[in-house]
C-alpha cells in the first residue's frame, strides 16, 4: 500500500486512541474555535460533552438500538406507533430481496445515517444497496463522536416498509427536544428524498423559531401535524425520566409513527444560528448527578 493511502488510516487510528476528553476538545474546537468548559458547562452543546463522558443512562444502548428500542417503546405507548419490522439481517448477504415488497427502507442498527430508501426494487440497484449498507455495517460511530452507548449496540440490518404521507407527499420528520420530561422545541425535518434537507424550528406550540442549525429553512413552513398534540403526549411520555432526549416522530395520513430517540443531537458539535439558542438550550438541560456505568 502506498504512503499516500496508507496515511490516513494511521492518523485515524492514532486518533481513535486519544482519551475521549481530549479528542471532544479537539473536535468542539475545529467547530466552535473554542474549548469547552467541562467543569462549568453553560451552553447546549457544552453539556452534550459533558453528557457523554460522565452520564450514562440505564439502558442507552437498547434505547438507541434501532430494532430493540421498538419492543421499549410498544411497551410504554403501544404498539400501534411502532413502524412494523419486516426482517433483520446480521449482514447485508442475508437479505433476502425478493420476499421484500416492491418498496421498503433498509437501515443500520446501529449508526447514524446508513439508510436506504427504496420507492421501486424493479428500478433499484441491489448491488449498490447491498455495498452501501455494508460500508455502514463497518463503521462505528462511536469514534465520530465519542457517544458512548454505540460501542454496546450489534451492528445489524433492519428491513420496514416505506411511507409516504398524502398531504406532503413525503415522509416528514418531526423531531422533539424533551428536557426532564418536557418539550421546549422541535424542528421539520423536509426534503430528505431530494438530497437538499430544510430543517425548520418551532416550539411547542407549532410557532415558528429563527434558528438554523445546520440546514437551510423551506421557503415555506411545513404545515402543522394533524396530530400535533398526541405528538407532544407522546414525547413526554418517551423522554420521561431523561435529563434530555431528542424524540423522533413521523405522521403518515394521520397516524403517528415512532422514529428513534437520540440522546445527542448532532452530536453536540454543530453551532446555533443566531448563537443565543446554544446559551437559552443550555438553560432547560439540568445535568444530573454524575454516573458512569450502564
Amino acid at each position: 500500500m502506498s504512503k499516500s493511502r496508507s496515511y490516513p488510516q494511521f492518523v485515524k487510528n492514532v486518533v481513535r486512541k486519544l482519551p475521549d476528553t481530549v479528542y471532544l476538545q479537539l473536535r468542539y474546537f475545529s467547530k466552535f474555535k473554542t474549548f469547552y468548559s467541562m467543569r462549568h458547562p453553560r451552553t447546549y452543546n457544552e453539556k452534550l460533552q459533558w453528557l457523554k463522558v460522565n452520564y450514562r443512562v440505564r439502558d442507552e444502548p437498547l434505547l438507541v438500538d434501532k430494532y430493540e428500542v421498538k419492543s421499549i417503546v410498544a411497551r410504554k405507548i403501544g404498539n400501534e406507533y411502532v413502524i412494523p419490522t419486516l426482517g433483520i439481517y446480521n449482514s447485508v448477504d442475508e437479505i433476502d430481496f425478493d420476499s421484500l415488497p416492491s418498496s421498503f427502507v433498509l437501515k443500520c442498527t446501529h449508526d447514524s445515517g446508513g439508510v436506504v430508501l427504496v420507492q421501486d426494487k424493479n428500478d433499484a440497484d441491489i448491488e449498490k444497496v447491498r455495498a452501501r449498507l455494508a460500508k455502514s455495517m463497518h463503521r462505528n460511530y462511536f469514534y465520530s463522536g465519542r457517544e458512548p452507548h454505540y460501542l454496546q449496540i450489534k451492528p445489524r440490518i433492519i428491513a420496514e416498509p416505506y411511507f409516504a404521507d398524502d398531504r406532503s407527499g413525503q415522509l416528514l420528520d418531526y423531531k422533539f427536544f424533551c428536557f426532564d420530561g418536557q418539550v421546549k422545541a422541535m424542528f421539520v425535518a423536509s426534503d430528505r428524498a431530494s438530497g437538499n434537507v430544510k430543517f425548520d424550528y418551532f416550539d411547542p406550540q407549532f410557532e415558528p423559531l429563527e434558528l438554523k442549525q445546520p440546514y437551510p429553512n423551506s421557503a415555506v413552513l411545513p404545515s402543522k401535524p394533524t396530530q400535533f398534540n398526541k405528538m407532544i403526549e407522546l414525547s413526554r411520555i418517551l423522554s420521561e425520566g431523561h435529563p434530555h432526549v431528542r424524540v423522533d416522530l413521523y405522521e403518515v395520513n394521520g397516524k403517528v409513527f415512532f422514529g428513534e430517540l437520540t440522546f445527542f443531537h448532532f452530536s453536540g458539535m454543530e453551532p446555533f444560528k443566531p448563537e443565543k439558542w446554544d446559551r437559552l438550550w443550555g438553560d432547560w438541560l439540568t445535568l444530573p448527578a454524575a454516573i458512569k456505568s450502564y
